[in-house]
């Protein structure tokens, strides 16, 4: 709850990692022991499929067909999710897939699918594919993948029970799930509005068009008949087999662009828009949208309809799939220009080049691991949705660590600490008697902060993203050695319960506007991750908790030792504790659309 991002001293991170080296050898002892003891822990929705690699499952080029692939990973989990349902389960949608790693003959695939968290008839499935090969005992990532199924019976509404998180590991995804799933219920508006607002950029009319592949030749349509093997034992198809087939349609029409065997790389997220059953006919249409220097977006939608009993088609499905052509060195290969139809070609052809940049951005905020994120990164409408995601979900993710260690208590409130990788964290924790909600609101408004927060000098609001997200200009004074104030771009975003035990989030990030850079008269600083944490422990009682994480060279914080370090956070709780105290009568109209 101190300063954002202020140079220590040479010594005081020396302190830190001699305790926690000795805490942490502590604690490995303790936990070889209780692994010893608990050896065997299994999740009990944890899935588990291996299949070697026949020829009969494979492509062209004699490597395993994504298609096949797809149907493993869809059984695989959804027998993980009819395991924690006690029902039978329909894939509803499945993330976007990035692919690694391409799997031979012979090789096995190793497929592990468990529920991170259920909802009220919904649930995360959390899949990882691995291979091995059985000669070298060489194993290789091959990709991971979210899919999110709903519980289903004819008579009766389904309610799912909650999961219960033992290893850290689970209670990050169970505690990010939540965040995920608000992407998904978002995620087909969240396209269309960044494609409405997002700027293209393109030669399209400077090209040489005797050069350039009619989109029109790519265009493939295939009709496929929903026979008892394609269902499940309710008569309704298989998402994996779906996907299967929107896969080879897929790979003819990239075929018909590049002369080549192409190689699927990454998959837009699935998203089932009903239900088909045995006895459906399935008309699967796909075209390359448009083609970059290395890779072509091809478009594929399927629809269904019954002979004889509809006069229309029910849409069905629609995903994007990214392709590569490889050499034999494994290179990407340069490609032919697409020549768009007039009209919906063109349309076609923009909102892939949109679609291209949403998802290499996408991919670069989410998939990243922590430490590969640089703190500030520049924020856009095109990004906007994603580092609003990183965000909170770096919070959650630090908050769910199971490795804190308790450095002081003064008149309870309590200080811990973490020393992992690159980072030094702390976590500042105490209860006060003010409602959660009363305090979300007091907490996630920075404007008042300076009022309880003397490292707060003052807060400008640059930019209300949404109701939820909005971009701040923060200044701070000069404290220690330095000469300059410190200021901060910081992107807030603020998170409500999703479910009964979920805190109320409050979390802080450095960005980089272009409107708001360095200037000589601050000194700029940044926050990788801090935040607040509310927890509701009971009628007007709340739990806070703040966290922050730094790079053990630039730390948060002013002080010489643990000792100076408590009391300050001890004096910056407790001026906290009575803004609240202060405050919490002020709030009545904003609480009720809470």
């Amino acid at each position: 709850m101190t300063s954002l991002s202020l140079p220590a001293p040479q010594g005081f991170a020396s302190v830190f990692s001699s305790r926690l080296s000795r805490k942490s050898a502590c604690r490995a002892e303790d936990t070889d022991s209780t692994m010893a003891d608990g050896e065997g822990y299994r999740n009990p929705t944890e899935v588990q499929m291996s299949q070697v690699v026949l020829p009969c499952h494979t492509n062209q080029r004699g490597e395993l067909s994504v298609g096949q692939l797809l149907k493993w990973i869809d059984t695989t989990a959804c027998l993980s999710a009819e395991r924690h349902a006690g029902c039978p389960c329909v894939t509803a949608s499945m993330d976007d897939i990035y692919f690694e790693h391409t799997i031979s003959v012979g090789q096995v695939v190793n497929i592990k699918a468990k529920v991170n968290r259920a909802f009220n008839s919904s649930m995360e499935v959390g899949i990882q594919v691995t291979s091995e090969d059985l000669c070298s005992e060489k194993q290789w990532s091959v990709c991971k993948a979210l899919a999110t199924f709903v519980a289903h019976r004819e008579l009766s509404k389904v309610k799912l029970k909650q999961t219960t998180p033992q290893t850290e590991e689970e209670k990050m995804e169970h505690s990010v799930a939540a965040e995920r799933r608000r992407m998904r219920l978002v995620y087909a508006d969240t396209i269309k509005d960044l494609l409405a607002n997002f700027p293209i950029q393109d030669d399209l009319e400077r090209r040489d068009c005797s050069h350039m592949v009619p989109a029109e030749k790519t265009r493939v349509e295939s009709v496929e008949l929903v026979l008892p093997p394609h269902a499940n034992h309710q008569g309704n198809t298989f998402g994996g087999q779906i996907m299967a087939w929107m896969e080879n349609v897929a790979t003819i029409a990239a075929s018909r662009l590049c002369y080549a065997h192409p190689t699927l790389k990454a998959i837009e997220m699935f998203h089932f828009r009903g239900p088909s059953q045995v006895g459906d006919r399935l008309v699967l249409k796909a075209i390359v949208n448009n083609a970059f220097k290395h890779s072509m977006e091809v478009g594929v939608c399927v629809e269904a309809y019954r002979q004889g009993a509809e006069t229309h088609r029910r849409h069905i499905n629609s995903a994007f799939m990214t392709f590569v052509v490889l050499d034999a060195d494994d290179q990407p290969q340069k490609l032919p220009w697409i020549r768009p139809q007039p009209g919906d070609g063109e349309r076609r052809y923009r909102e892939a080049s949109a679609r291209k940049k949403i998802r290499l951005d996408r991919k670069y905020i989410v998939s990243c691991k922590q430490t590969e994120v640089p703190l500030s990164v520049p924020w856009d409408p095109s990004n906007q949705v994603y580092l609003s995601y990183n965000n909170v979900s770096s919070l959650k993710m630090l908050m769910a660590k199971d490795n804190w260690a308790l450095s002081s208590e003064i008149n309870e409130v309590r200080l811990y600490t973490l020393e992992d990788d690159k980072f030094l964290s702390f976590h500042v924790e105490m209860v006060v008697c003010v409602d959660a909600a009363q305090a979300f609101l007091l907490l996630s408004d920075l404007h008042r902060r300076p009022e309880w927060d003397k490292h707060y000098r003052n807060v400008e609001l640059v930019q209300q993203v949404d109701e939820d997200d909005g971009i701040y200009h923060v200044i701070s004074p000069a404290l220690g050695s330095d000469t300059k104030p410190h200021d901060f771009v910081i992107l807030a975003s603020r998170r409500k319960p999703c479910d009964n035990g979920d805190p109320y989030i409050i979390a802080l990030r450095s960005v980089t506007l272009p409107t708001h850079s360095e200037t000589p008269e601050y000194k700029r600083g940044e926050t990788l991750c801090s935040g607040f944490c509310l927890w509701r422990e009971g009628d007007q009682l709340t739990k806070v908790s703040y966290y922050n994480q730094a790079t053990t060279g630039v730390l948060n914080y002013v002080t010489t030792n643990v000792a100076g370090l408590s009391s300050e956070f001890y004096t910056t709780c407790k001026a906290c504790e009575q803004f609240l105290l202060d405050n919490r009568n002020d709030l009545a109209p904003s609480l009720q659309a809470l």
